[in-house]
């Protein structure tokens, strides 16, 4: 029997953590009375993580487990489990405890009133200013950048129908952005509040480095979602906009030699109307090659991912 419920739950160095988890999540499960899996990711722990995760395995049927060979980064553990998983809705949440496995109904409620993906909103949120900062900051931008408002992009506690997360596809730290992903697919995003406690045990994962590796990733999302298909769209503008003012300043230069026989080779105008032509059929071409690629995997391209429903008579 296909289970109506699958937790995913990627791990890195949470020996502390895993049992009270387990614990917690099967008590609220239980409560719950639907059909149910638990899909831990060890996303390449050095200490028992593994050892603790595989006795749940053996003692307890409905939970998977996979080790990945290092650490690849939690959009990839994600990724992968998404690919393994069989339940009718997916909830993603941490396993450091912080998230509060009791809220999972508020994300059920909110998928059966019609949304395809609920995103968690850790309120009040029980982090050091170090890491509440940088995220309000970084949540801003993100809203601001893709249009899509949401107050905690952050948060890992989610909730997917499997038509999301088959439609998805995640690397780097694009993990935070999956509800601008299945925006751009049209999928209906909610948000929900929910509780959030401290870190007990172990050491958070958070550092001035995924910062960084945020905000490119917010840059490769944008330019995803904005211009996938219409690469020429992003690279023809500036080429457009450089061939032309290269080719206004070689017309001026051309009237300057045959009309007032003025000397040109050394001047550096003639230089920077080469170049800005030059470079701007540069960028063009990549716009035009991009239309090609785009074309070639748009054929290939499954198109029932972008229908919501269906209506046909035969």
């Amino acid at each position: 029997m296909e289970p109506y419920i699958s937790v995913v739950i990627p791990v890195c160095n949470e020996e502390e953590n895993i049992l009270p988890l387990y614990q917690k999540l099967k008590d609220d499960l239980a409560e719950l009375d639907k059909t149910h899996e638990i899909f831990f990711i060890d996303d390449g722990s050095t200490d028992d993580t593994f050892l603790k995760l595989s006795q749940l395995h053996k003692n307890d049927k409905c939970v998977s487990v996979i080790k990945l060979r290092k650490n690849f980064g939690k959009a990839l553990a994600l990724n992968i489990a998404f690919k393994n998983v069989n339940g009718c809705v997916i909830v993603t949440m941490d396993g450091d405890l912080q998230d509060d496995s009791a809220e999972i109904p508020k994300f059920l409620e909110k998928i059966d009133e019609g949304y395809e993906l609920v995103s968690g909103w850790k309120y009040p949120r029980n982090d050091p200013p170090t890491k509440t900062f940088p995220s309000k900051l970084f949540n801003r931008l993100t809203c601001l950048f893709t249009g899509v408002n949401l107050h905690d992009f952050n948060c890992g506690f989610k909730a997917y129908r499997k038509e999301v997360i088959e439609s998805i596809n995640l690397y780097g730290e694009m993990h935070r952005y999956t509800p601008v992903l299945a925006n751009y697919y049209g999928f209906k995003i909610g948000e929900v509040q929910v509780k959030h406690h401290p870190r007990k045990y172990g050491r958070s994962k958070y550092g001035i480095n995924r910062i960084i590796k945020g905000f490119f990733d917010l840059i490769s999302v944008k330019f995803l979602t904005s211009y996938l298909s219409r690469p020429l769209h992003v690279f023809g503008l500036p080429g457009f906009l450089s061939t032309s003012i290269g080719f206004l300043i070689g017309l001026h230069l051309v009237i300057l030699k045959f009309f007032y026989n003025v000397e040109l080779s050394e001047r550096p105008l003639l230089l920077l109307s080469v170049l800005l032509i030059v470079l701007g059929l540069q960028f063009v071409s990549l716009g035009l090659l991009g239309e090609m690629i785009t074309y070639r995997e748009k054929k290939a391209e499954n198109p029932d991912i972008y229908i919501g429903k269906e209506l046909i008579d035969h």
